[in-house]
């Protein structure tokens, strides 16, 4: 079966180059899902609090053959619990909803500014992990300023910033930012939203004898990020496994390039208000 090259974080733990993303399947959806994601070769498994299908992640894990040790299993603290005493109480929560003792990576899902507790919630996020609970520890849609913060208050970089990113939306300021502080991106929606019939991407399939979202989640890992795709058919998910070998070319990426837009899918971290 397919599986994905691992990469190293800055903490000298290993991650899987590409990763299965879980939302917005619910209970029964993702339980299946991910049984069959593991079946495929899938062995990064991205869920959150805020999708509400822990248990049924945790149902697809404990159902597999396959060692908690070979899975790299991450979720994400929701807005309504971040502080100090609340990211704890979360994180315990997440654990027996994933009826799991640790996860690989835990993640604060949004910065939101206007709380103002994200580095509370990242200084209990530091502590757990010292206590075992938490492998690796990171953020998601954090900009350079919630990144520069959080490192300068607790002396903690993060391991990982996910973020949204895909074709028209490259955020080529952010991975710059995320590979000069040592931090790895992972990129959610990969596959952006209405890009399959691009003429570009279209033209690339056929030169690699590849699916256009072949070529976009090629792109991702090339950036280098993590691509996290979703499908519950498991032979896109093989597809969007086979990725690596093949490479696109300094043409192929220049052409990529040009599809820049601006075209942001989801909120703005200096905004976004996530409960």
């Amino acid at each position: 079966m397919p599986q994905a090259p691992l990469l190293t974080l800055n903490n000298g733990n290993t991650i899987p180059a590409v990763g299965f993303g879980t939302y917005p399947m619910k209970d029964q959806e993702v339980e299946t899902a991910v049984k069959a994601a593991l079946l495929t070769g899938y062995r990064l498994i991205d869920t959150a609090a805020s999708y509400e299908n822990e248990p049924g992640v945790g149902n697809a894990l404990q159902a597999s053959e396959i060692k908690r040790k070979d899975i790299f299993l991450s979720t994400k603290l929701r807005g309504a619990e971040q502080g100090y005493d609340k990211a704890r109480h979360a994180l315990d929560a997440s654990l027996q909803r994933l009826n799991v003792e640790y996860v690989d990576l835990y993640l604060i899902h949004w910065p939101l500014p206007a709380q103002d507790l994200y580095v509370e919630s990242w200084k209990a996020m530091i502590a757990a992990q010292k206590e075992g609970k938490i492998r690796s520890i990171g953020v998601s849609n954090f900009q350079e300023a919630h990144l520069e913060r959080l490192i300068q208050e607790t002396g903690v970089t993060p391991a990982v910033n996910q973020i949204e990113l895909h074709v028209d939306f490259p955020q080529t300021s952010m991975l710059a930012v995320n590979k000069r502080l040592g931090i790895l991106t992972q990129g959610w929606t990969p596959l952006g939203k209405g890009l399959m019939d691009n003429p570009t991407l279209v033209r690339l399939s056929e030169k690699h004898n590849r699916s256009p979202g072949q070529i976009m989640l090629r792109w991702a890992t090339q950036l280098p990020a993590i691509p996290l795709p979703k499908s519950g058919n498991p032979d896109r998910m093989r597809a969007n496994l086979e990725i690596f070998d093949f490479t696109l070319d300094a043409d192929d990426l220049a052409a990529i390039a040009k599809l820049d837009s601006n075209n942001r899918l989801g909120g703005n971290p200096d905004t976004y208000e996530e409960f």
